[in-house]
């Protein structure tokens, strides 16, 4: 699920939109199932907050860009 910086920037705006409303809410569900104890590979967390971030990157970098 660990997507590459040059993929995203192959994407346009509304597509990284769409990207980043589906990891939070992945990372959401993560959050609760860590709450609930139901979550066993905890690494899962910090894979879903760095694609967040490299998500959020692209966009401002297109942001900065137009």
């Amino acid at each position: 699920m660990i997507m590459k910086a040059s993929e995203l920037r192959a994407k346009d705006t509304a597509e990284l939109n769409n990207e980043l409303i589906e990891l939070l809410k992945a990372q959401f569900s993560l959050r609760m199932q860590l709450a609930t104890q139901q979550l066993s590979n905890t690494s899962q967390l910090g894979k879903v907050r760095k694609d967040i971030a490299r998500v959020r990157t692209i966009l401002g970098q297109k942001a900065v860009a137009k």
